[in-house]
């Protein structure tokens, strides 16, 4: 190995622009199947890269949350299933006493007969949506939000700061809910679950008040959101390019979704869309300056990284293309890998196992 490709491996924190590209992959796979073998593999795949990559920042530990969520989201959409419409199939399980509605509800049910086909749909459903956010709590927990709004062009950052704080809130409560509680049992007191509830919510509030507070005074302090120089003609160009970007976009997107439009609106209107788009970011962003003391740069692991997302995105995709039976088992089968299944998930892992180790790992 070259001292280029080891001094890649040394332990220090990936790309944030890779951990996102390679989480998003992965919801991308999952967002096209309803097999729950399937979800469950990505949700694995997920956990192991975080386990073998997270750091001690406190980002790092929400993933528990974003874990915890999609087990919430997993139940709440199987009771919803039982409340509203448990009796779908010929399988019932138990049958619950029926509110009778309204004529005005045509249609609605409450409660009844509970069948297996209708527990099953909402299992599945709910195990889709519960991976969607524990994909997105992985990049959260291995990316630095920080670093990854330093990477964006200079022309989305308030979009970015918006995002990069809406993304850090749970990281912060979680953050927060940890020193309280370790501060709590040093004072001692009542250690109820619902006894000390008050004890830490309350802290826990104040003390992610106070980080908002000093971000925004910080971003403020570093000039974020200042409209910059710009003249009045070079805002009118950067408007009319993003005027003309969103119209070309919407007649592309519509086109490629209609199979009835002509082809010339399609593939070529979206591309224009997306070109006109780029030379309104590049206009919006003459007007923001920014300095940089240590550019973020990528080296092999992000690019292996990234590509691994990409790929398992595009195999599935592939696979709910061409092996829908795969993708969509249905209630009434039991559902089944193929190899390609546990391709794609042995390229997912293999990407995230590419990535440098945590600097944490130096002393271990």
């Amino acid at each position: 190995m070259t001292p280029s490709l080891r001094a890649a491996r040394l332990p220090r924190e990936l790309h944030p622009v890779a951990w996102w590209l390679w989480a998003l992959g992965l919801a991308t796979a999952a967002s096209f199947t309803l097999n729950p073998l399937v979800l469950l593999l990505v949700i694995g795949v997920a956990s192991a890269a975080v386990a073998l990559r997270k750091t001690d920042q406190p980002w790092a530990a929400s993933f528990r949350l974003y874990v915890a969520l999609g087990c919430w989201i997993v139940v709440v959409r199987v009771l919803f299933r039982i409340v509203f419409g448990g009796g779908d199939g010929p399988t019932v399980l138990f049958r619950l006493p029926e509110v009778p509605l309204p004529d005005e509800a045509a249609g609605i049910r409450l409660l009844g007969p509970v069948t297996r086909e209708a527990v099953l749909a909402g299992l599945y459903d709910g195990l889709r949506l519960a991976t969607l956010v524990i994909c997105v709590g992985a990049a959260n927990a291995l990316a630095n939000p920080k670093r990854l709004l330093r990477s964006l062009p200079p022309a989305l950052y308030e979009i970015g700061t918006a995002l990069v704080v809406a993304t850090t809130v749970l990281p912060q409560f979680a953050d927060s809910a940890r020193r309280v509680r370790a501060a709590q049992g040093l004072r001692g007191g009542p250690a109820g679950r619902f006894a000390g509830l008050r004890r830490v919510v309350v802290p826990v509030l104040e003390d992610a008040l106070e980080r908002s507070l000093r971000l925004a005074a910080g971003m403020d302090a570093r000039g974020y959101g200042r409209s910059g120089s710009a003249t009045a003609g070079a805002r009118a160009v950067t408007g009319a390019l993003m005027l003309a970007a969103l119209c070309g976009i919407c007649v592309g997107v519509y086109a490629v979704l209609d199979t009835t439009a002509p082809r010339l609106l399609a593939v070529p209107m979206l591309a224009a869309g997306v070109a006109l788009a780029s030379a309104g970011l590049v206009s919006a962003g003459r007007r923001v300056r920014r300095t940089r003391y240590r550019p973020d740069r990528w080296r092999w692991p992000e690019l292996v990284v990234a590509c691994s997302g990409v790929t398992t995105g595009i195999l599935g995709w592939w696979l709910a293309g061409h092996h829908l039976a795969l993708a969509y088992p249905g209630v009434a089968v039991v559902p089944v890998l193929s190899p390609a299944v546990l391709l794609a998930a042995g390229i997912a892992l293999g990407g995230a196992a590419c990535a440098p180790p945590a600097p944490t790992a130096v002393g271990a």
